[in-house]
Formats: structure tokens, C-alpha cells, sequence
């Protein structure tokens, strides 16, 4: 079909495709530990039934040692045609009151921006329903060998990593589709072509035996809170560029962004400034940056007049693509215990070294992705990166080296606020992805 007739029957698809979603995200399929089980095995269930509705007859779950199980099936193509392997995952984030939702994050709520709203609407309940309508386009039969891998633990500690090195017959392919991405905004195509990695420990700083009266002993005698707070503040520079180091960073040629537009992406307050140097790009793709993303103290509700002997915090570092995640992680570990102030005691416990990954562009795959988003958008297409990391990518491409990768979807980030209150996804998004994804295949079979 030519490109207007793609776009034609994909949107007489679209009815079902947004009934697809909204039934998908009633179902709380949490798979972080110590919320309910059932949700997400229902949730593996209704996703598993649908794929194979739609053409995957042979899908079913893979076993794994622990954890929600993958999803994995297989179509076979014409004799000689390419094969890529779609990727997406069905288990979501907690959507917590506290994060001040204005709707129900389980009740699919579409509201005057055309948007629909809860959690997984993007992260990737939107992922999920890009391949259902794109394989309802060919009748599940695609002109393609297709391979499909959902997983289920994306968003807590992944079991795919060790189910991709244990099978990587089931991962060899010409192209991964890894549909867990998206734009920087709707309606403007971008590749995402570079995903910052994560490091992440944590710090236990002590200075007493045990709590003192803060009348008493106050002014002379150190607290650890204070004493973990200034050990935090040296870990950026007055800009807010990371301060350590042996880390790495370095320019982004490609997409940017201005300030005003990331201020208003980031629903920041007013007067308050953006942190780091450079432009707005090199700063979320091409540098690192650096959070304590978690406190262990005593709480105002129980606070009391004492110095505190111990406190902790997790420290979360992105890494650049290019980057040793190794390396990097053991200049933040060093950093922390040789900064420590006032002779405090300092104990670091690495955590997480997830590696950035940085996508090939040279490829015939790529350039038949970045050719089909264009003609899906009516646009050209730039290039992105993103500051989110997805560890299975570097599993993946050492199951199957001389596999190209594609990453794209509808998660914009301009809105779509996911792992936050009122994430949303736009339906037209989401059409036009499935219609580049329906490019993106015909170009593979005909080349």
C-alpha cells in the first residue's frame, strides 16, 4: 500500500486499539515486591490472549527463575525476509496518592487534551498496543519473520537479562524493535539514538555512638545528618555539574531543547533556575548527573532535640553512552568516602552499574526506521537521546552482534509524565507510531 492508504486503514484500526489500551490499563499489574501478585499474572493473561489473537498463535510464557514470566513467540516470514524481534513490557510503576494524581490512575480517563490518562497509559501499556495494531494491519501475517519478546519485570529487578544469555537462539535477528521510547514532543519524529546508564549506591555516615541531648553536646559535638548533607552538596559544583572526578561527559550533536521549553516539559516553579552548563541537550544526553534519591533519618513526626549519630542516603548517578559503568561507579564510591567532613565515618555500598548504550546509525535498518517515521509524521526526522537507561540492550546485542536496533513509541516526553502523577498518552501518537512501525516492515521486505 502506498503511504495514505498505510495511514487510511490504521486509523479505521484505531477504535480497537484505544479499547485495547484503556482495558489494559484498569489492571494494576505492579510487579514491584510486596504488591499483589494477582493483577499482574492477570495482566500477563489478557496481554498474552490478545497477541495471540492477533497472529503470535504460538506465544506463550517462557519459564524463569524467579519474577513475572517473559512473553515470547514467533511468526515466520516470506523465505528469505528479514527478522526483527519486537520489544515491550507489561508491568508497570506504583501510582501512589501521595504523587497527587487528579484521576484514578487504574480508571482510563480521557480528558479536553485529547490525552488518556493512568498509569502505563506511555510506560508501555502504549508500547503493547503499537504492536497489537500494527500486527492487526497485516492480518498477522506480516511480510517479515517476527519474533516477540514482552516482558514482565521491566520496571523492578528485570529476570530477562539472564533469559536472553541463556537462550540467545531465540533473540537472533536482523533488527530489535524496542518500543518502550518516545518523542520529545507530539508529533515531531525523533530517533532516540543514545540512552544514558545508571550507578547507583548508598552512604552511611556516622559520628557518635549513639543520640546525644543537641542542648547539651550541640556545637561541638558532630551530627550526622548535617555531616551527610554536606557530604551531598560536593558531589555537584555551584553550576550543578557533577563534581566528581574521572567521570565522563562530553558534547550531544543532534535534537535540543531551549530553556523555556524544558521548563515548561519539567513543570518547573517559577525563579527557579536550571542547573549545569552547556545546552539543555548536553545536559540530559551527554553528561552525567547525579541525585540522592533516598533519605534514612529520623522524620519530623518523631524528631526530638538530639544529634543524630548515623544517616544514610542512595545516590543515583547517569552515565553517558561511551562511558565504563564499572569505572564510573568506582569514581563515585571513591569521591564519597574521601569527602566526608569533620573525620566523619563513611560506608559505601555499591548497588547498580547499568551500562548507556549508543545505537548504530549506519545500518539499512535504522535508515528504513528513520525513512518510515518521516512518512508516518509527514516531517523530517531528527535524532534524541534519552536519560533513561535499559540495560537488556547491551544483552541483547551480544545475543546477536550484527543486529541493528531501532527505539522509538509513544512515551513523549514533553507530556506524558510516566513513573509520575497523571501519565498520559496521546491516541494520535500512538496511531502515527503504529503507522511508522507498518513503514518500517514493508521497507525491511522489500529491501
Amino acid at each position: 500500500m502506498t503511504s495514505p492508504d498505510v495511514k487510511a486503514t490504521v486509523h479505521a484500526l484505531m477504535p480497537s486499539v484505544v479499547a485495547d489500551l484503556e482495558e489494559l490499563i484498569a489492571i494494576p499489574s505492579i510487579s514491584f515486591p510486596g504488591y499483589d501478585a494477582e493483577p499482574v499474572h492477570r495482566m500477563a493473561e489478557r496481554t498474552l490472549e490478545k497477541f495471540r489473537m492477533a497472529g503470535f498463535t504460538d506465544a506463550r510464557f517462557m519459564d524463569v527463575p524467579s519474577g513475572y514470566p517473559p512473553i515470547y513467540g514467533e511468526i515466520p516470514g516470506p523465505e528469505g525476509a528479514p527478522t526483527v524481534v519486537l520489544y515491550a513490557h507489561y508491568d508497570v510503576q506504583p501510582a501512589l496518592e501521595s504523587q497527587g494524581w487528579t484521576s484514578d490512575p487504574w480508571t482510563p480517563t480521557r480528558k479536553e487534551d485529547g490525552r488518556i490518562y493512568g498509569r502505563g497509559a506511555s510506560d508501555d501499556k502504549s508500547g503493547l498496543v503499537t504492536h497489537l495494531g500494527m500486527m492487526r494491519y497485516f492480518g498477522g501475517k506480516p511480510p517479515v519473520t517476527l519474533r516477540l519478546i514482552l516482558e514482565g519485570m521491566e520496571e523492578t529487578e528485570s529476570n530477562l537479562e539472564e533469559f536472553v544469555e541463556t537462550n540467545p537462539e531465540l533473540f537472533e535477528c536482523d533488527l530489535f524493535v524496542i518500543c518502550d521510547m518516545g518523542n520529545i514532543r507530539v508529533g515531531d519524529p525523533v530517533m532516540t539514538t543514545a540512552l544514558r546508564g545508571d550507578v547507583s549506591c548508598t552512604v552511611t555516615v556516622r559520628t557518635l555512638e549513639h543520640p546525644l541531648h543537641s542542648g547539651v553536646f550541640g556545637g561541638a559535638a558532630p551530627d550526622a545528618m548535617m555531616a551527610l548533607a554536606r557530604l551531598l552538596t560536593t558531589l555537584q559544583d555551584d553550576a550543578g555539574d557533577v563534581a566528581i572526578d574521572g567521570v565522563t561527559k562530553g558534547p550531544w550533536e543532534g535534537a535540543d531543547l531551549s530553556e523555556d521549553d524544558f521548563r515548561a516539559m519539567a513543570d518547573m516553579l517559577p525563579g527557579v533556575d536550571l542547573i549545569g552548563t552547556g545546552t539543555v541537550a548536553d545536559r540530559l544526553w551527554a553528561k552525567p548527573s547525579i541525585n540522592a534519591i533516598g533519605i534514612d533519618t529520623t522524620s519530623i513526626a518523631d524528631s526530638s532535640n538530639v544529634i543524630h549519630p548515623q544517616a544514610s542516603a542512595k545516590i543515583s548517578m547517569r552515565i553517558v553512552p561511551g562511558s565504563d559503568p564499572k569505572k564510573e561507579l568506582a569514581a563515585l564510591v571513591a569521591h564519597l568516602e574521601s569527602h566526608a567532613p569533620w573525620g566523619a565515618q563513611v560506608e559505601v555500598t555499591p548497588m547498580k552499574a547499568a551500562p548507556p548504550y549508543r545505537v548504530r546509525t549506519d545500518g539499512p535498518g535504522y535508515a528504513a526506521a528513520r525513512a518510515a517515521m518521516a512518512e508516518a509524521f509527514g516531517k523530517a526526522c531528527d535524532e534524541a537521546g534519552s536519560g533513561g537507561s535499559i540495560p537488556l540492550l547491551q544483552t541483547l546485542e551480544d545475543a546477536s552482534p550484527s543486529a541493528e536496533f531501532v527505539l522509538w513509541g509513544p512515551e513523549d516526553t514533553a507530556q506524558a509524565r510516566i513513573h509520575a502523577s497523571d501519565e498520559s498518552v496521546d491516541p494520535e501518537e500512538i496511531e502515527r507510531m503504529i503507522v511508522a512501525q507498518v513503514l518500517l516492515l514493508e521497507k525491511l521486505a522489500e529491501g
